[in-house]
């Protein structure tokens, strides 16, 4: 599957992503003198905040060229790089890893995870958040009845996400090396920002769903989603995504 990231909408529309960074960042609790890898940095306003704060040796990477180039452009005088999340070759270089609303599009979770397991230091922490099982499954659903609706074959390949249970990820965690100190699954309700700010996120996250599609059939389909759920999530005025989050904590010991 060909991920193309809109960073420039990334930012204008989406700044609640990183917005909610700032709480998985009490679980990393980071101290000055660590060297802190964030993993999906995005456009780098995590990087940023962690370096205002006092943290001297932090990189950012991320899978989406456009993501660093945006990065790179904000934020010229701190480090980012691209880089798949399976594919990483730091051995040993990091006090943590930090990740927040990355994981959810890794599909080789265990690849990730092993990855991750080797770029940290002996004592080392894992600290992340990103959507768990059932995250937006109101609107994934509501996507593949209009699929059925205009006879467009669903194959789950097409399904962008890895969205696990609790248990499933915990195991994982385990199974690559990780001791789980802090595990938890809950219901992030999260507003989506303004009248279009459904259409905004099916533009930017749901687009995976719809490649090979005309540009027609997909205004279609995404006009089709808005009316049939604005009863369920248009909520005093706002538009209000079922969220549904896991964030764990892992030591390498």
């Amino acid at each position: 599957m060909e991920q193309s990231w809109n960073a420039e909408l990334y930012d204008k529309k989406h700044g609640f992503v990183s917005n909610y960074g700032n709480e998985v960042l009490e679980w990393l609790d980071p101290n000055k003198e660590e060297q802190i890898l964030d993993l999906g940095c995005g456009t780098g306003d995590i990087v940023k905040e962690l370096h205002d704060a006092g943290v001297k040796k932090i990189k950012g990477i991320d899978a989406s060229e456009n993501m660093i180039m945006q990065a790179r452009e904000k934020y010229p005088d701190l480090s980012f790089d691209v880089k798949d999340a399976t594919m990483m070759t730091f051995e040993e270089e990091f006090d943590a890893v930090f990740s927040n609303a990355v994981l959810h599009w890794v599909k080789e979770p265990d690849k990730a995870l092993d990855s991750i397991y080797r770029s940290l230091k002996s004592g080392g922490r894992f600290v992340a958040e990103f959507g768990g099982k059932g995250n937006v499954q109101t609107i994934v659903e509501e996507i593949k009845k209009e699929f059925v609706k205009n006879s467009i074959p669903y194959d789950q390949a097409q399904f962008p996400w890895f969205f696990p249970s609790i248990g499933e990820y915990t195991t994982l965690m385990e199974k690559a090396g990780f001791r789980v100190i802090a595990a938890l699954h809950f219901d992030r309700p999260t507003k989506l920002e303004g009248e279009s700010g459904l259409q905004n996120w099916l533009d930017m996250f749901g687009q995976f769903m719809f490649q090979n599609l005309d540009d027609d059939t997909i205004t279609r389909i995404m006009n089709n989603v808005e009316q049939n759920l604005k009863s369920d999530l248009w909520i005093q005025g706002e538009w209000v995504a079922d969220y549904k989050r896991i964030r764990v904590k892992g030591l390498k010991e």
